[in-house]
């Protein structure tokens, strides 16, 4: 099975964040302009939580705050599960099952370089799957 690191590779590399000073407001903004669930919020480039939709619905919508006067940082998963470049996609996807959650930063030796999503996860799998089928179907038809 691949690893974190060889999924890195074949997928878009930029990274989207926010302080935990940014209003939750410019958090949505920046979620819905770029078509994504999360966001990992950085301080001085260190990872200190994540910030999600799942968090604005539950922490903010019916709470009654409002996004506009409230800061991420209130609201953000402070302990973040991540994985390293070196677990293997089996693992982030028990690790996601296990915690209930849909995007795993990517540290290594501390530093953030990548973050994948259940979407990624489910598409490697997908793609392995895919690919044992049809050297399955070679061997079956003889063709090795």
């Amino acid at each position: 099975m691949n690893t974190v690191r060889q999924l890195l590779t074949t997928k878009n590399s930029n990274i989207c964040s926010v302080s935990p000073q940014s209003a939750v407001y410019d958090a949505l903004k920046i979620m819905a302009d770029k078509d994504i669930g999360a966001l990992l919020v950085l301080e001085n480039d260190s990872l200190v939580g994540i910030f999600s939709e799942r968090d604005y619905a539950r922490k903010v919508m019916l709470k009654g705050k409002s996004s506009k006067d409230t800061a991420v940082g209130e609201l953000m998963v402070k302990n973040v599960v991540y994985v390293s470049p070196k677990n293997k996609i089996e693992e982030c996807m028990a690790l996601m099952t296990d915690k209930r959650v849909r995007h795993l930063p990517v540290l290594e030796d501390g530093t953030l370089v990548g973050l994948v999503s259940i979407g990624d996860i489910v598409k490697e799998v997908i793609s392995e799957q895919e690919y044992t089928i049809k050297e399955l179907e070679k061997y079956i038809q003889g063709g090795y």
